[in-house]
């Protein structure tokens, strides 16, 4: 058993809880989280502005540190549709939660920021996602209830997931595949459009 503290954003305070993990998740271990935005509101009018806000609530997450943060990249939604472009980013955080708390606390920061889940691929103020957990393998049978699949499923298809990856772990390799990036890049599917931002 090992407590953990979770954010429940917007209920002002933090969850003192406990739970059970069949691996040793609790050496800090290295995670790739993805920030993305295509919509801006009072708080945050620009998506990068969204996204840039979104690193600082990382930061003060309880049992998270920060290593390492891409740079921002602007990408079309993806699948194509009228949505505005999105600004993306990876970033690097060790981490002494499990990955159906650290999903718990990102699901957290998303509300506080005026996210509302209602269809996929819609366009949002803010989108965090667990894209890697220490190489962690869990489909929806071993994840656990509320827990997330791992690696994040779409994370080899997706140019605004890989290009910032490669600026802070270049070294990463597909935890199901085991391909580099520079395999996974050249295997993109074609159309998707993506540059840096200034």
């Amino acid at each position: 058993m090992k407590l953990y503290v979770s954010y429940l954003g917007g209920t002002g305070g933090y969850d003192k809880g406990y739970m059970r993990c069949d691996m040793p998740v609790w050496r800090r271990a290295v995670i790739l989280l993805a920030i993305g935005a295509n919509l801006g509101n009072s708080d945050y009018p620009t998506p990068r502005e969204a996204c840039l806000a979104a690193v600082l609530a990382l930061r003060a997450l309880p049992g998270v540190t920060v290593e390492a943060v891409s740079r921002w990249f602007e990408s079309a939604p993806v699948p194509l549709s009228d949505q505005p472009w999105y600004v993306n980013g990876v970033v690097r955080v060790r981490t002494d939660l499990s990955p159906v708390v650290l999903l718990q606390s990102l699901h957290g920061i998303e509300r506080d920021f005026g996210r509302v889940r209602q269809e996929r691929n819609e366009a949002r103020i803010l989108d965090l996602d667990i894209i890697d957990y220490d190489g962690l393998i869990q489909n929806a049978d071993t994840a656990g209830q509320g827990g997330p699949i791992l690696p994040h499923p779409r994370a080899a298809e997706r140019a605004f997931v890989l290009r910032p990856i490669l600026d802070i772990a270049p070294e990463w390799q597909h935890p199901v595949s085991g391909d580099t990036l520079a395999t996974l890049l050249r295997a993109l599917p074609p159309g998707q459009s993506i540059r840096p931002l200034s």
